[in-house]
Order: structure tokens, then C-alpha cells, then sequence
């Protein structure tokens, strides 16, 4: 039986688990969260230290790569999807105060959680504005890396995605992701299962598809390495890793010079 995903109910079930994430850190989710997930994944002590706890305790990200974004005093920093905040102000202590770093998301929660954290440790170089990672507010070249964790997977149109990465990064610009991927592609019951997809289980593309998504604009792969540190708790989402070998993996790329 054939099965069709409806994106606006996708985006209401995705909008309604990440307002709890905001708001309710301490319940139970399919994905592990906080500071013990971030230690887990990899990102530095002295970074976590210098971080609002508050955007540490509804860290939901799925891997680390911040190390691939070859981050500079001065840059500018797009993060796609920024949730809690824990990765743009990760990126804000390694561009300095010359830098800017602006996160987007969708969810108000969210927005209003990281906006808060930011303003209690008064990080005045980082920003958060409502807005969808497919269709970005933001003019062409505006910035020099763009982060994202956890997120593009939860998206139904990937393409877009990355055709509107590379629009907005500058001539060499660099991208830094973590991602669910899976090793086998996955059949149309579960592709187009909402749920699975808010789960970070549907919507997860086949690996070599999912590069070449990404390079399809101008966009060449420098580095990747997988993430065998970060698991799913749920038996759903467990089962879907050992059958079709869903895991995580982070990706270093650049725009390339001759797009």
C-alpha cells in the first residue's frame, strides 16, 4: 500500500515534541538529552563551561562538528534549527566579539528559551529569529559557516535545504552538520510514517543519497566520520538502526569556489 507524507501534519508533530524538549527537559524522549549528552558526543569541557546551563539542559543534538567548521575570529555563523541555542553559543565563543552568530528556528518555545539563556549570560553577539531552514531570511553570501544538528533530517525537503545553505554562504564558505542517515534505504511504510519522522527514523536519508543531496549545489564533502557515541533509547528507533542501519554521522564540507 502506497503511503503519502503530509508535511503540515509533520511539522505540527515535530513543532509539538521540540515545545516539550523547551519546556520540559526532565521527561522522558525518544533521544537522550543535556550536558551528559553533549560530554557523550564530544564537545569540550571548556566550551560546556562557558555556556548558559539553560540551553544545556534541552540539548537534543545527535553529534558534534563544530571542530569541522574551522571557526575564525570575526566569522559569521548561521545555525540551522538552533533549538536550545547550545550550538550557536558554542560557535559564539570561537568567533569572538567580531564575530555574529544568528540561529533560526521554528519553534517559539524554543526561540524564547535560547533568547532568554543568551540574555541571562548577556552574549550579545548571538541572535535567534523564527524562520523555516527551507526557505531562509537571510540575502545570498551573507554568511561564512553554517551549523546544523540533528535537524535537516526532520526536513521533507532536503534539496531545498541545501540549495538555500549554499545560497546564503559566501564564496569558500563551510558547513558543519550532524545527521541521522541510514545504511539501506528504507521501505515507503516507514518513510512516509510521521511519526518515525518526528522520531528522527523516517526521514532519515540513505547515506550516499544524502551527499550527493548535498554536493548537488556546490557543496564538496571535505571530511565525515560517524557517530557510533550517540544512540536512540527508544525499542522503535532501536529497531529501525539494527535492520536498516540508522545511525548518526557528522560531515565537514565547503561551498565549492567554481559553483
Amino acid at each position: 500500500m502506497a503511503y503519502k507524507l503530509d508535511e503540515r501534519e509533520l511539522e505540527e508533530k515535530v513543532t509539538t515534541l521540540y515545545q516539550a524538549v523547551a519546556t520540559e527537559p526532565d521527561e522522558e524522549y525518544h533521544f537522550e538529552m543535556g550536558r551528559p549528552l553533549a560530554e557523550q558526543l564530544g564537545y569540550p569541557t571548556a566550551d560546556l563551561d562557558r555556556i548558559p546551563e539553560r540551553a544545556l539542559a534541552s540539548f537534543a543534538g545527535v553529534g558534534y562538528h563544530i571542530d569541522m567548521a574551522g571557526l575564525r575570529a570575526g566569522d559569521s555563523v548561521l545555525d540551522l534549527g538552533s533549538g536550545s541555542g547550545t550550538d550557536a553559543f558554542v560557535a559564539a565563543l570561537h568567533v569572538g566579539d567580531e564575530g555574529r552568530v544568528v540561529g533560526i528556528d521554528m519553534t517559539d518555545e524554543q526561540l524564547e528559551g535560547a533568547r532568554a539563556a543568551r540574555d541571562a549570560a548577556g552574549m550579545d553577539t548571538v541572535s535567534f529569529e523564527r524562520g523555516y531552514i527551507e526557505e531562509l531570511p537571510f540575502g545570498d553570501d551573507s554568511f561564512d559557516v553554517v551549523l546544523s544538528n540533528g535537524v535537516i533530517n526532520l526536513s521533507a525537503q532536503k534539496e531545498r535545504v541545501f540549495e538555500e545553505v549554499e545560497r546564503v554562504l559566501a564564496p569558500n564558505g563551510r558547513l558543519a552538520l550532524s545527521d541521522i542517515v541510514s545504511r539501506e534505504h528504507m521501505p515507503e511504510r516507514i518513510k512516509n510514517d510521521v511519526d518515525l519522522w518526528a522520531s528522527c527514523i523516517g526521514g532519515a536519508m540513505q547515506l550516499d543519497d544524502y551527499t550527493d543531496v548535498i554536493e548537488r549545489p556546490g557543496i564538496d564533502i571535505v571530511v565525515m566520520r560517524a557517530n557510533p557515541q550517540y544512540e536512540f533509547t527508544s525499542e522503535r528507533a532501536q529497531g529501525a538502526c539494527q535492520r536498516y542501519g540508522v545511525r548518526s554521522i557528522s560531515i565537514g564540507a565547503r561551498v565549492n569556489p567554481h559553483r
